[in-house]
């Protein structure tokens, strides 16, 4: 065997190593082109490149082989950065590991074989999971590029967060003005299945062949004969109901649409509160719809569809005031959450756009802002930054003092970060233009007080660039609620078989070079449930996570990578240990003549994570490129370095 050795001279001592050489970017293009004419030149049979991590260059360095004649699995990677370079100062031991690792590469490279990938067909279809705007842009970007798209959304409506909002930072625009065109173009879009109030069951198969289980929740209304004409809702006696869309200031009834402008517009009754449904009585919608679309009897339905890739883009939910009890939050009226506050702004909201005090309706004159509830906050296991809390606190206390001319507008904060095109000049805004009175410091207590002005809270805190405590009495309190994740995502991303974090956000496969990816190829993140993100930042990603479905289906046959378990049929006793603990689903037990099992891999979904090969108690599975023989040949090598080392 002929080996070549890049960036290593003293490889040239290690068995089979014909060549070795170093180039200071190997990954460059010169730096490859180095690598194919040594390859041509000296007919070589396996390559090993000491650089980085694998995560960063493997690809690229396979293909460099390739293109020179290699198979690209007869290629080997040393990390001699983030596994020597960057992690000590000591040059002569970090000569001595790099040296090691490169010598355990070479052995490995030795026991490698050629591995050649599989073709299969892929269903030209995506589903997208969550139709807030980053599902929506998804979608749209989807069809538009000629794929069919199965959308859905647990909530009766799409629109998500954004379709609560007022306005938008920091241009201050109408957002359902920006969003409503958007959700009427899914609506009617050829390309597009919309299948509101359902939820993704089970996800099977693998990149280009995915078959998932959808289930449609009952409305008990027939979608297809209701034409959101209304009557049901005048006309429902149970009028106490809280409204999920205006965040509970205000109450609907049982059988609702949720805004306006929701598509689809279509009504749906919530059995926990339906008379009928409680009591076996009432029946009124029933009675008075026109287009007899009232179906009582409507069960959930179970629907399957074939897709080749997935997006994920089921964005966030807001933290629970009620967790952090000095605020006052679910025992004081007057202090309530910013999308609250948003409602209430909104001219399609409970209030019509007027600001009122939910304790009495009247007018509060002395607004006070919190920034980084449940942000930032260990006491409360939310130590990150929700990212968008400072942009749409700025908002809010400039729309109120557009509402409300004469009030004042402080704001308690820790620190402003505002990163975004034009956020930091809106702050200045904020401050300078609408005199909003910024205030740097926590919040330590809010409690009732009585003042001239009748009921208020006093705001208890403290200022850190005066060094000195600050009293407010207050009409109205908003909080700044920080964002987590979505309720249920980490159930889903095992549906998914993807990772998420300690906050139930979804991981991304590589934080730099694959952002919109995860570590189950043909899924892919969008939005907010990867972390928290504005609206500019989850439209870029829902079309970058777009763009790599498109690129991914655009080929009618995608190849498997070889890399993945392999069953020695003789040697497998049956025992199903392996079925059990593939986190992919990959493994099945196949019935022989003689009624005995054997495991049997399915190569389109195994992932070749190798935990199969740890757990057999025979060792009946070995991993491709990974077997017992390469990686104690790696062993060895280190071994007999050791050995040298304490002899001499």
């Amino acid at each position: 065997m002929r080996i070549g050795v890049m960036v290593c001279h003293a490889a040239r001592e290690f068995p089979d190593v014909v060549f070795a050489t170093d180039h200071m970017y190997a990954c460059s293009d010169p730096g490859q082109g180095t690598i194919e004419q040594t390859i041509r030149s000296l007919k070589l049979d396996g390559v090993v490149v000491a650089s980085c991590s694998p995560r960063m260059h493997e690809v690229t360095f396979r293909r460099a082989v390739e293109r020179a004649g290699l198979n690209r699995y007869m290629f080997e990677m040393a990390n001699i950065r983030e596994h020597v370079a960057w992690i000590s100062l000591d040059r002569k031991r970090n000569t001595e590991k790099a040296t090691d690792l490169v010598r355990m590469a070479v052995e490995k490279l030795r026991h490698n074989r050629p591995l050649t990938a599989k073709s299969f067909e892929v269903q030209k279809r995506v589903l997208i999971i969550g139709a807030g705007v980053a599902g929506i842009q998804a979608a749209l970007d989807c069809a538009e590029g000629g794929l069919d798209v199965i959308l859905v959304e647990r909530r009766q409506s799409i629109g998500g967060v954004m379709s609560k909002l007022d306005k938008t930072f920091p241009t201050v625009d109408c957002s359902v003005c920006v969003l409503g065109p958007k959700m009427v173009d899914v609506g009617q879009h050829p390309r597009i299945t919309l299948l509101a109030l359902s939820e993704v069951e089970e996800l099977s198969g693998y990149v280009g062949n995915f078959e998932v289980k959808i289930r449609k929740k009952s409305a008990f209304v027939d979608w297809t004969k209701c034409t959101g004409c209304g009557a049901c809702l005048e006309k429902c006696p149970s009028k106490k109901v809280r409204d999920s869309h205006n965040e509970g200031i205000t109450t609907t009834t049982a059988i609702t649409i949720p805004f306006p402008q929701a598509i689809p517009k279509r009504a749906a009754i919530d059995p926990a509160v339906c008379l009928h449904f409680t009591k076996g009585k009432c029946g009124v919608c029933k009675k008075v719809c026109p287009a007899d679309a009232i179906d009582y009897d409507m069960q959930d339905e179970i629907v399957t569809e074939k897709v080749g890739a997935v997006i994920a883009a089921t964005g966030l939910d807001l933290f629970d005031h009620r967790k952090c009890g000095e605020y006052g939050g679910g025992r004081y009226p007057d202090v309530i959450t910013s999308l609250q506050y948003e409602r209430m702004l909104s001219a399609s909201g409970p209030t019509a756009g007027h600001i009122k005090r939910p304790s009495d309706g009247t007018e509060p004159k002395t607004v006070v802002f919190i920034s980084c509830v449940g942000s930032r906050d260990r006491s409360v296991d939310r130590p990150y930054c929700s990212n968008f809390c400072c942009m749409y606190t700025a908002k809010q206390a400039i729309l109120t003092r557009d509402h409300i001319p004469d009030s004042r507008a402080y704001v308690f904060y820790m620190d402003i970060r505002a990163t975004g095109k034009g956020y930091e000049e809106f702050v200045r805004r904020a401050q300078e233009e609408y005199e909003v009175q910024y205030i740097r410091g926590r919040v330590a207590q809010i409690y009732p007080t009585t003042g001239e002005d009748g009921n208020q809270l006093m705001v208890r805190g403290a200022d850190t660039l005066l060094g000195t405590q600050v009293e407010i009495k207050a009409d109205l309190v908003v909080l700044a609620v920080g964002a987590e994740s979505a309720h249920g995502a980490p159930a889903l991303a095992e549906k998914l078989r993807i990772s998420y974090d300690a906050y139930g956000f979804f991981l991304e496969s590589h934080p730099k070079l694959r952002p919109v990816e995860t570590n189950t190829v043909g899924v892919f993140l969008a939005g907010a449930c990867q972390a928290p993100k504005d609206i500019p930042a989850s439209v870029a990603q829902a079309s970058a996570a777009a763009g790599k479905v498109l690129a991914l289906l655009s080929k009618d046959k995608l190849e498997s990578d070889p890399q993945i378990a392999q069953v020695q049929t003789m040697r497998c006793i049956g025992c199903g240990k392996c079925e059990r603990t593939c986190p992919f689903g990959a493994i099945r037990m196949r019935e022989l003549r003689d009624g005995s099992k054997r495991a049997e891999v399915v190569e389109t979904v195994c992932q070749g994570c190798g935990i199969c090969s740890v757990t057999c108690p025979v060792r009946a599975i070995q991993l491709a490129h990974f077997t017992d023989s390469q990686l104690l040949a790696e062993v060895n090598a280190l071994c007999r370095t050791w050995d040298e080392t304490t002899e001499s």
